[in-house]
């Protein structure tokens, strides 16, 4: 690590912290040639294959775009939306690998979606499962009402709170 005031090619960390919801670690450095201070932020990298075959860095913001589309007109707020994302990464990261496909991002995203919200998880759903017909959705709907039932949870949503049913 270069001094950024005299080019020095050495430095002591004289403090280390964690930064970024654990993601990076903050290192306070100090030369030895000049005394001058610096920061540095170490994180590890990410990185998504795209269909293509491209590697980009896994976005936060890019996994908000996208279920922020599953969630139009629903009840999710953009912390909620913030803090799927979080779990998402996290998940993502404790597989301990430094290269993902962007598929298996979109699959990682099911299951903290499906709590959020049922509806938007459908919806999400349907694109990274295929859905192909009208029975791809039923099943999965089968399996929701299967899940909610044997958690006791029958006309409340994942969340706890109550389902208001629809005249349909």
């Amino acid at each position: 690590m270069y001094c950024p005031f005299c080019r020095n090619p050495d430095s002591r960390v004289v403090d280390s912290r964690i930064a970024d919801d654990g993601s990076a670690i903050r290192r306070r450095r100090q030369c030895p040639e000049c005394g001058r201070r610096f920061t540095t932020v170490e994180t590890t990298s990410l990185t998504v294959i795209k269909r293509s075959g491209v590697g980009e860095p896994f976005s936060r913001s890019k996994v908000i775009n996208g279920v922020r589309k599953a969630c139009q007109g629903r009840p999710v707020t953009e912390d909620d939306l913030a803090m799927l994302a979080q779990e998402v990464e996290e998940t993502i990261r404790a597989a301990g690998a430094a290269e993902i496909e962007a598929h298996e991002v979109g699959l990682a995203i099911l299951n903290p979606l499906q709590r959020l919200d049922e509806v938007a998880y459908l919806r999400f759903a349907s694109v990274y499962q295929a859905f192909e017909s009208l029975e791809d959705f039923e099943s999965a709907i089968a399996l929701l009402r299967h899940e909610a039932e044997t958690k006791g949870l029958e006309g409340q949503g994942l969340d706890g709170k109550p389902v208001q049913k629809s005249p349909l």
